[in-house]
């Protein structure tokens, strides 16, 4: 499913009829032991089928801690509403647990399926041996590209208009390996992973969205005048694949010179192509732009699965159970999904309601200046569908 869909939109490659789902092909003689701990980028998997029946899509919806609970309501209300042939399998991970069998169960369940919607998951153990939920679903499913579409819109007030920037983040190693060690007492290492293999992964899928998709140019994010090796490596890499597509400008710059651009020039960036962590920063910077973690969705996508999400990556904790929480971001990961699995018609159908529910009828949550409730904001995007 999600690899028929992706093939044909030729972002990424046709990958029917393989087994090793890794970046490179584990040597039979390292033991599990040695997969995990010496070659982090080795991701052990086998294929399950991907559930589907007659005509409607199995998805799997993890509501996360915080606000995902009531979000993934919302969306699943509004699904209802419009008659979108899709059954969500929600699973539930207790974010206290000291260990990782829900975690373990979930990516079952999304190999399974194909496709998953996902609130932030929390982490609450500190310690060394529980890995984050977030990143051990990623990792494992090796989803090595995360996109996040940043579009203003027209009816929240942000001090630059028209931005529309795409980041394409590494999603797999980086910072976000969870190789950390206490080489003597009172010193820590924490490692940064960066490969050839997955680097030219990442940047291969930049290039070839910015070809399909009409865009002009890629600019790599790097911090290489510092950490020479590893941000050398993702920066010489992407510049050696820009070669192969002479008709997009291909240009880079460093992380901290980013971040400032970013808040005084947006207008320059078209996609930007990061390692893990320069993703994550500059990923809430450019939503902070636009009006903050309410609005813009996630894409994690692998050679063979898809995760759809907020694009903040956060819980909302601290406004869960309120009603002010602002659902559009977690309905616009939706609407992603329902694109992903052909569902052209009914993701047509909410994007131009929720537009018409920001941009026209500006019913807004406190986040965005307003003074609407969330079920202010499903009730008006329910009202709008079908109207524009």
């Amino acid at each position: 499913m999600a690899v028929r869909l992706l093939t044909k939109l030729k972002v990424l490659p046709d990958v029917r009829g393989s087994v090793n789902l890794s970046s490179k092909a584990a040597p039979a003689t390292l033991s599990d032991f040695d997969v995990q701990h010496k070659t982090p980028v080795i991701r052990k998997q086998k294929l399950i089928p991907k559930a589907q029946y007659g005509g409607r899509h199995a998805v799997t919806m993890l509501p996360g801690g915080g606000i995902g609970p009531e979000c993934m309501g919302y969306v699943r209300d509004i699904f209802k509403y419009i008659g979108a042939p899709i059954d969500f399998e929600v699973v539930d991970i207790d974010p206290t647990m000291d260990n990782d069998d829900d975690v373990q169960y979930a990516i079952t369940t999304i190999k399974r399926n194909g496709v998953g919607l996902k609130g932030n998951i929390e982490t609450k153990s500190e310690a060394a041996y529980v890995t984050s939920r977030n990143v051990a679903l990623r990792n494992e499913l090796d989803m090595y590209a995360y996109i996040l579409n940043c579009k203003s819109y027209p009816g929240v007030a942000t001090r630059h208009k028209d931005i529309d920037v795409v980041i394409i983040r590494q999603n797999t190693e980086g910072e976000y390996a969870m190789l950390e060690h206490e080489s003597v007492n009172g010193v820590v290492e924490s490692m940064k992973v960066v490969t050839a293999d997955n680097s030219e992964r990442v940047a291969r899928f930049a290039f070839e969205f910015a070809k399909k998709n009409g865009r002009k140019k890629v600019t790599t994010v790097h911090k290489a005048n510092i950490m020479k090796l590893s941000d050398g490596l993702f920066l010489e890499t992407s510049r050696r694949l820009a070669k192969e597509y002479p008709d997009i400008e291909h240009d880079d710059m460093i992380i901290d010179n980013c971040c400032m651009q970013l808040v005084a020039k947006p207008h320059q960036f078209d996609v930007m192509l990061m390692t893990n962590l320069y993703g994550s920063i500059v990923s809430n910077v450019v939503c902070g732009l636009l009006g903050g973690a309410g609005l813009l969705s996630g894409r994690n996508y692998g050679d063979h699965y898809a995760v759809f999400e907020p694009g903040t990556r956060n819980t909302g904790t601290a406004i869960a159970g309120k009603n002010i929480a602002n659902p559009i971001a977690m309905i616009n990961a939706s609407i992603d999904m329902l694109e992903h699995l052909g569902h052209q018609f009914h993701a047509s159908l909410l994007r131009r309601a929720i537009n018409k529910t920001i941009n026209v009828d500006r019913v807004l949550t406190p986040d965005l200046g307003g003074s609407n409730t969330s079920t202010d904001v499903v009730g008006a995007i329910l009202q709008n569908v079908g109207r524009c």
